[in-house]
C-alpha cells in the first residue's frame, strides 16, 4: 500500500533499532581508527624516506635506511588493508540497515494485503491524534466487517477467502485520499482513518458509500464468483473527550467505530452509520444480556410456559405448545422475543432449549395422555446433526411418550439443509414423534416441499389470522391455504386467535385446532395443573413430585398468567 509511508524519523523510535547497530558500528570505528593512524605514520615516515629516495635515485646520496623503508612499505599496506576493511564493513553495515528496516516494515504489515497491522496502525492514528488541531481539523475512524465472510470460506475455501480479503482492501485502497491509513486488524475486519473538515462530514458518507459499492462487485476466483458485501461504523475524532494521550485515544476512537459498525450488522448488514452514545448503551445492554443469559442457564432461571390448544369444534383443550420465559432477578420476566435471537448468536439456545424441554416433560407428565405437548425447535438446532439422537435421549430419559410430542419448526429451517431437515425429521417420525411446519405462509416453502417431506399438522402464521379482522380479503387467503392444506390431508392449527370475531370465522371455515390469548395467557406449569384439574384433564396417576401441590392456592404474582409476553 502507499497511502502512508514510515519516515526514518519513525523507524527510528522503534524499540531495539540502535541496540541491534551497535557492533557493527564499533568495528566500523576500529577499522577507521586503525587506516587513519597508519595515514597519519605514513605522512612522518614519508617525509624521511621520500626525499631520500629520490637523491638515491638521482646520484645525489646514499640510500635510505632499510628500516624506515621497510616501515614506510608497511604503512602503505595498513592503509589499504584499513580502507579495505572500512568498505567492506560499510557494505555490511548498509545491508544491515536494509534487513533491519525490511523486519520492522514486515513487523508492521499485514502480510496478506499489505496494509497495516492492528499494532503499527493503534501507534500511527494515536501519533495523529496528538498533534491533531482539533478545531481546524478531524480524523474519521471508519470500521469495516465483510458480511458473512466464514461462509466464503466455508464454501470456497480458504484460499479464495484470502483473495476476496486481497481485493478488498485494493478496492478500499483506492478510493483513500491523500493522508489517509488503510489496517488489516485481523480476520475480514478493516479500519480506515481518514482526514476531513468537520463542517463537510458529507464527504466521509460519499467516501463510505463509494466503498461500499465497490467491494459489493463480485470477485472472480477461478470459475466461482464470489458476492460480498461490507457494514460500515464511523466515528470522530471530536467525540473524543481527550486527545493528549495517543494509544488510549486511538484504541478509543476504534471502540467507537466498532460499536456503529456492529450497529450496521444489527440493522441488516451492508451499510454504515455513524456512532452514537446510544449505540454504546445499547451494545452495554447487550452485553449485560449475554452475561445474564449464560448464568440464567445455569442457575435455572429460564421456565416453559405453557399456551393452551384448542379444538375450536368442541372448545376442549387438546394440548399445549411450551414457550420460554425468562424469570431474571433483575429484569423480572423477559419475552422470547428478547432473548431467543441473543441465546442464538452466542451459541447457548441448544443448552437452553434441552433444559427447558426436559422440565416440560416433566411437567407433562401430570397432564392427561391425551393432551399433547408442542415444541419449538430453532433453526440453530436443525444445523445440529446430532440434534434428533438428543431429543430422543431426552423422551427416554424422562419416560415421556413421543407420540404425545410435537415438534415445530418454522419455514426458514428448510432454507438451511433440506437434506439435513429430511433426515431429521424422518428420524423423529419414524420414534412416533409428530411433525408441525410452524409460521406456514410466510414464504419459503414449496409445494413441491410440502409433498416430500413428511409433515403432520400446519401452523398458518399468526399475521394471516389477524387479517381475519379484514372480512374478504384476510378470508380469501386463509380460505386459499386450508384448500392447500385439506389436499394435501395435513391438519391445520390457527395461531393468534385474539377475539370472538376471529374465533367465529375460523369455526365456518372448517375444522381446525387454534391458539391465542382469547383463551388465556401463556402459563407457568402450576397453573396449568390447576387448569387441568378443574377441566377433570390430569393424569390418572400424578408424578411423585406432583402430588404435593395445593391446586387450591395461587403463588404470588403469577394470577392468571398476566405477566407473560
Amino acid at each position: 500500500m502507499a497511502l502512508v509511508v514510515e519516515t526514518s524519523s519513525e523507524i527510528d523510535r522503534r524499540p531495539g533499532s540502535a541496540r541491534q547497530k551497535t557492533g557493527v558500528g564499533e568495528r566500523d570505528f576500529v577499522s577507521l581508527g586503525i587506516a587513519l593512524a597508519a595515514v597519519i605514520l605514513f605522512v612522518g615516515t614519508a617525509g624521511v624516506v621520500l626525499p631520500a629516495l629520490f637523491k638515491a635515485w638521482n646520484g645525489e646520496a646514499a640510500s635510505p635506511d632499510v628500516a624506515l623503508t621497510n616501515a614506510l612499505l608497511l604503512n602503505v599496506a595498513l592503509i589499504l588493508l584499513g580502507w579495505q576493511r572500512y568498505k567492506s564493513l560499510s557494505a555490511e553495515l548498509k545491508v544491515r540497515r536494509k534487513s533491519e528496516e525490511e523486519a520492522r516494515r514486515l513487523a508492521d504489515i499485514d502480510h496478506l494485503t499489505g496494509c497495516f497491522n492492528r499494532r503499527s496502525f493503534t501507534t500511527l492514528l494515536g501519533d495523529r491524534l496528538t498533534h491533531l488541531e482539533r478545531r481546524e481539523h478531524a480524523l474519521a475512524a471508519i470500521a469495516l466487517d465483510l458480511d458473512n465472510f466464514k461462509q466464503v470460506n466455508d464454501l470456497y475455501g480458504h484460499q479464495a477467502g484470502d483473495e476476496v480479503l486481497r481485493n478488498t482492501a485494493d478496492r478500499i485502497d483506492r478510493l483513500l485520499p491523500d493522508g489517509a491509513i488503510l489496517a488489516r486488524l485481523g480476520g475480514d475486519e478493516f479500519v480506515c482513518v481518514v482526514p476531513y473538515h468537520p463542517q463537510v462530514p458529507d464527504r466521509v458518507d460519499q467516501l463510505t458509500a463509494r466503498m461500499a459499492e465497490q467491494v459489493a462487485r463480485p470477485v472472480k476466483c477461478g470459475t466461482a464468483t464470489i458476492d460480498i458485501t461490507i457494514s460500515i461504523g464511523i466515528a470522530s475524532s471530536r467525540q473524543l473527550d481527550d486527545m493528549r494521550n495517543g494509544t488510549t485515544s486511538a484504541q478509543s476512537l476504534m471502540h467507537k467505530a466498532d460499536i456503529a459498525m456492529y450497529h450496521a450488522k444489527k440493522q441488516g448488514k451492508n451499510r454504515f452509520y455513524w456512532f452514537e452514545p446510544s449505540m454504546e448503551n445499547e451494545l452495554r445492554f447487550r452485553n449485560e444480556l449475554e452475561a445474564g443469559i449464560r448464568r440464567g442457564i445455569v442457575n435455572g432461571e429460564f421456565r416453559p410456559y405453557y399456551e393452551q390448544q384448542i379444538d375450536l369444534e368442541t372448545g376442549r383443550i387438546v394440548g399445549f405448545e411450551m414457550l420460554a420465559r425468562w424469570e431474571s432477578p433483575e429484569m423480572g420476566l423477559v419475552g422470547p422475543d428478547i432473548f431467543i435471537p441473543i441465546a442464538e448468536d452466542i451459541a447457548v439456545i441448544g443448552e437452553m432449549s434441552e433444559k427447558l424441554i426436559a422440565q416440560a416433560f416433566q411437567d407433562a407428565l401430570a397432564w392427561d395422555a391425551s393432551l399433547t405437548l408442542s415444541v419449538n425447535i430453532s433453526p440453530v438446532q436443525m444445523r445440529d446433526p446430532w440434534f434428533a439422537q438428543k431429543l430422543l435421549k431426552l423422551l427416554v430419559q424422562h419416560n415421556f411418550p413421543a407420540n404425545r410430542l410435537v415438534i415445530e419448526i418454522t419455514e426458514s429451517c428448510l432454507l438451511e439443509n433440506v437434506g439435513m431437515v429430511r433426515s431429521m425429521i424422518t428420524s423423529l417420525r419414524n420414534q412416533g414423534v409428530h411433525i408441525s411446519l410452524d409460521d406456514f405462509g410466510t414464504g419459503y416453502s414449496s409445494l413441491a416441499q410440502l409433498r416430500s417431506l413428511p409433515f403432520d399438522n400446519l401452523k398458518i402464521d399468526r399475521a394471516f389470522i389477524a387479517e381475519l379482522k379484514n372480512e374478504e380479503n384476510g378470508a380469501k387467503l386463509v380460505d386459499a391455504i386450508l384448500a392447500m392444506s385439506d389436499g394435501l390431508k395435513l391438519p391445520v392449527t390457527a395461531e393468534g386467535i385474539e377475539n370472538e370475531i376471529i374465533l367465529e370465522t375460523l369455526k365456518r371455515m372448517g375444522k381446525m385446532k387454534g391458539q391465542g390469548y382469547h383463551y388465556g395467557r401463556p402459563e407457568p406449569a402450576a397453573d396449568v395443573l390447576r387448569r387441568l384439574e378443574e377441566q377433570d384433564l390430569l393424569a390418572k396417576d400424578l408424578p411423585a413430585n406432583v402430588t404435593e401441590i395445593d391446586f387450591g392456592k395461587r403463588q404470588p404474582g403469577r394470577e392468571g398468567g398476566t405477566r407473560a409476553v
